[in-house]
């Protein structure tokens, strides 16, 4: 069992949701907005992690690109 199916807690500041996603933090610090970058594992809502996904969308799809 993981991180995630324990419970943890999501890793924005002044939320309280569990989270449902982790990811890096390198990846995470794409979207410099939320300011997730610093930690090593960054554990993500459902609500984070779409906002992640949408402010992202761009970068994503370009990173993509370079290896298709």
């Amino acid at each position: 069992m993981g991180r995630v199916d324990k419970g943890v807690p999501c890793s924005v500041s002044g939320c309280e949701n569990n989270a449902e996603r982790s990811m890096s933090g390198t990846k995470a610090s794409m979207a410099g907005e939320m300011g997730l970058g610093g930690s090593k594992r960054v554990y993500l809502c459902r609500e984070h992690y779409k906002e992640w996904k949408k402010s992202t969308k761009e970068d994503r799809e370009n990173e993509r690109a370079r290896w298709g």
